[in-house]
């Protein structure tokens, strides 16, 4: 799988359109501004070395690994990622190897390599959430696509999580009086109607509901609805 000057040419732009498109209005610029990195998992070692040289020259971070359980003992990543992994491995194979990480490192596509597929094969990693399923021998165009398809997709996701976490980090810096108000109001109370639940003045109500739409950098209430349905708050019972 030899790199060529043209090929290279093309990664680089390929990553730069990616890189540019990727810019999050949340603030997250760390995740767009982070050198992904593809890890590799193959027990070939000339495979290893020809996807490293793909991966390095299209300006993407390689991570080598020559099983499945070296790779899980690898700590995970913070920024965009995604793993190229051979079917065949010894011990675990890629598919068990899928079935560990599906739950937590779901911000890290995985794009499976085989020379020996098959449909029911395909089917079963696809099913399971991978992003690719490519069959030996396939061209550099191809492989460098999926890659950099699959990390914007880990990009997509980090960001998410990353305004997720905001917000659980916002809804923590509330007081208990605060929470309390917070969740008659995204229900549709009024201000008369949460002090009067909550034995407070209407005043008292303004006041807080002041302070959590700062903490919570909520600019509306719809902003302060959707946080809420975010953190999944349980709702207030009628009556």
């Amino acid at each position: 799988m030899a790199v060529h000057a043209p090929r290279r040419a093309a990664a680089r732009a390929h990553t730069m359109r990616l890189a540019k498109a990727s810019i999050d209005d949340s603030g997250s610029s760390w995740i767009s501004e982070a050198t992904p990195t593809v890890f590799v998992v193959d027990d070939d070692v000339s495979v290893r070395e020809s996807l490293e040289l793909l991966i390095r020259c299209a300006g993407w971070q390689p991570e080598l690994f020559t099983s499945a359980q070296e790779f899980l003992a690898h700590p995970r990543v913070l920024v965009p990622s995604c793993l190229v992994l051979d079917v065949r491995l010894p011990d675990l194979n890629g598919l068990d190897l899928q079935k560990r990480i599906a739950a937590d490192r779901v911000d890290m596509p995985i794009i499976f390599i085989t020379g020996y597929g098959d449909v029911p094969m395909t089917v079963k990693a696809m099913k399971a959430g991978a992003a690719e399923f490519l069959t030996k021998p396939f061209s550099e165009e191809v492989l460098l696509s999926a890659i950099g398809n699959a990390i914007e997709r880990s990009r997509t996701a980090l960001c998410q999580e990353a305004k997720i976490q905001e917000i659980r980090d916002s809804y923590a810096s509330l007081s208990r009086r605060e929470r309390q108000v917070m969740a008659l109001v995204v229900c549709g109370r009024l201000n008369k109607q949460v002090g009067g639940e909550l034995g407070i003045s209407e005043i008292t109500v303004k006041a807080h509901r002041g302070r959590l739409m700062s903490k919570m950098h909520a600019a509306s209430l719809a902003d302060l609805v959707n946080m809420a349905a975010t953190l999944r708050l349980a709702p207030v019972p009628e009556g």
